[in-house]
């Protein structure tokens, strides 16, 4: 069921700054800022050549990730995503193995245009687990 990693995401205090650290200090190449109401977060992909980094920042006041910030002041890493073929078939095969999903069950456009859904931490190693249809 699980396909290749997709991203890292980590959460950034400045996102400016850590889409230059990445550019300008390491080399990469790092898209432009896009905001996602629907998930709370702007976000920077940081392309690398077997994957991506997420650059992730909350978006407003009641962002999912504030709480994240506020404990984490200087950032950190916060899921991990993995693709799927069929994100109905995963998630259902997911529930049947005791696996949460988190919210409504229902998958999100996420930041690529794709279906995404978030699996509940503590089912996974103590790591937040995006699923992304490919």
């Amino acid at each position: 069921m699980i396909g290749r990693l997709n991203h890292v995401a980590i959460v950034v205090p400045d996102l400016e700054a850590a889409a230059r650290t990445y550019r300008d200090t390491l080399g990469a190449t790092v898209s432009g800022a896009v905001d996602l109401p629907d998930h709370g977060v702007t976000t920077v992909f940081v392309e690398l050549p077997n994957t991506k980094i997420e650059l992730l920042h909350p978006l407003g006041e009641d962002s999912p990730i504030a709480k994240f910030l506020e404990k984490n002041a200087s950032g950190g890493m916060h899921h991990v995503c993995y693709e799927v073929e069929d994100i109905l078939a995963a998630r259902d095969k997911l529930v049947a193995e005791g696996a949460r999903i988190l919210g409504d069950g229902e998958p999100k456009t996420g930041a690529h245009g794709k279906p995404v859904l978030f699996l509940h931490p503590k089912d996974f190693c103590g790591t937040l687990v995006e699923i992304e249809e490919v």
